[in-house]
């Protein structure tokens, strides 16, 4: 699945990382996401695959147009899962990688 911009930029709201995090994340120019998210850009396939996937990292699920209904975006943690993570992350310590 292709996502559009407007679609990466609801997942990045909805995992709430700043656009600039998530640039850096996929190694993308901000100004180029920016765009992107707007439609007034285009990502080439290979930077389009890193956004998709470190928003997934970061918890977002794309959904597939279907019958039912066009593409979307969920999360992939319930709030409280959210807010658990985030207390971790803000505990100190060593920085290492999440499995999540």
């Amino acid at each position: 699945m292709t996502i559009s911009g407007p679609l990466a930029r609801a997942a990045r709201i909805l995992v709430q990382w700043p656009r600039d995090h998530v640039a850096r994340l996929a190694n993308v120019d901000e100004a180029s996401l920016a765009a992107f998210e707007t439609g007034g850009g285009h990502l080439i396939a290979d930077a389009l695959t890193r956004l998709q996937h470190a928003l997934e990292d970061g918890g977002a699920v794309f959904l597939p147009e279907d019958s039912d209904g066009g593409a979307g975006v969920r999360l992939k943690f319930t709030t409280r899962d959210v807010r658990a993570l985030n207390r971790l992350e803000d505990e100190g310590g060593t920085i290492g990688s999440d499995d999540v």
